[in-house]
């Protein structure tokens, strides 16, 4: 059975016409791609600012919070953009980061990481704990309530999310509350039975691609020992990270990573929430947001990311 006829009716006419990717020599045109502007609520509003990266480097991060506020402290929510740690910025997801600040009623600050191959391992993911200290150190400016961090990031997102959840906690950096890696890009060595099963070149994601974002990630790391910190599904050690969130489609290369992420994160007593989805792809639930299996996606991260920031509260979701 090849990859098209296996999925869903509902998510087949995008992977059908979606323009092929290949890395590496589609890099610049993806990364020149026009993004389509998502619409503006009336309900958050949107700003830039510019920060210290890692390395003291200047860095943007996008900030989204709620017009109406009220005089509480609220949560915040460091997110991570995808595109395989080699393309991408947070202006392609003003929609969900949006959906997040009204249903959460939380702050989003969204960071413009530098990427690979420019930028290899370490540089994206020091951004990332630059991004986060500041974020906790702008609590009082912000009004955000300390005890309820989260972060949260798609595909190479979900990667730096989970390798940003392990460098804060052992520099015993900001205490992140929730964590949500969604289909994470977390195994540099593709040695997974999904890795291998997903190699057709209308896949959003297959393997070539992913060996050539990991070689281009890595960079000259790639020749020694690899950091859990630039591929988490090698950490050792799973404790005392934070409750967890994920999802993955059944037809994504990330599959059996993700699984495997989710096993071990349950075996060290970390409390975890799981989604499999029959007959999707990678990144369906951006590409389908209407499909009743990318509401069905959206929906449950965006309630899981909810619950967590606002355990009291019995909020039910309008999107």
């Amino acid at each position: 059975m090849d990859f098209i006829s296996r999925i869903a009716e509902e998510l087949k006419e995008m992977a059908e016409v979606f323009p092929p990717f290949k890395l590496p020599e589609g890099l610049e045109a993806a990364r020149e791609a026009p993004i389509i502007p998502a619409e503006s609520s009336p309900n958050v509003k949107m700003h830039v600012r510019t920060i210290a990266g890692g390395d003291s480097q200047d860095m943007n991060i996008k900030i989204y919070e709620p017009v109406n506020r009220i005089n509480e402290p609220i949560p915040a929510l460091l997110f991570i953009h995808g595109g395989g740690y080699v393309t991408g910025s947070p202006d392609g997801s003003d929609s969900i980061c949006q959906v997040f600040v009204e249903e959460a009623n939380c702050l989003v600050v969204s960071v413009d990481y530098r990427l690979a191959p420019e930028h290899p391992y370490p540089a994206p993911i020091e951004d990332c704990y630059s991004a986060l200290v500041w974020m906790s150190e702008a609590a009082e400016e912000f009004n955000i309530d300390i005890n309820r961090l989260a972060v949260a990031g798609q595909s190479a997102g979900g990667g730096l999310t989970a390798a940003l959840s392990l460098l804060a906690r052992d520099r015993k950096g900001p205490k992140i509350a929730f964590q949500m890696p969604l289909y994470p890009m977390i195994d540099d060595t593709n040695t997974s039975a999904s890795s291998y099963e997903i190699t057709d070149e209308r896949a959003i994601w297959n393997r070539g691609n992913n060996l050539a974002a990991w070689r281009m990630y890595l960079g000259s790391h790639g020749n020694g020992e690899i950091s859990p910190y630039a591929a988490p599904i090698r950490t050792k050690n799973f404790s005392g990270l934070p409750p967890t969130y994920t999802c993955v489609g059944q037809l994504d290369p990330f599959r059996d990573e993700t699984i495997e992420y989710v096993s071990r994160l349950a075996q060290a007593g970390v409390a975890v929430e799981f989604q499999l989805y029959p007959g999707a792809y990678h990144a369906f639930e951006l590409l389908n947001p209407t499909s009743d299996l990318g509401k069905r996606a959206i929906n449950g991260y965006v309630q899981a990311l909810s619950k967590a920031l606002n355990p009291k509260s019995e909020k039910v979701l309008t999107k």
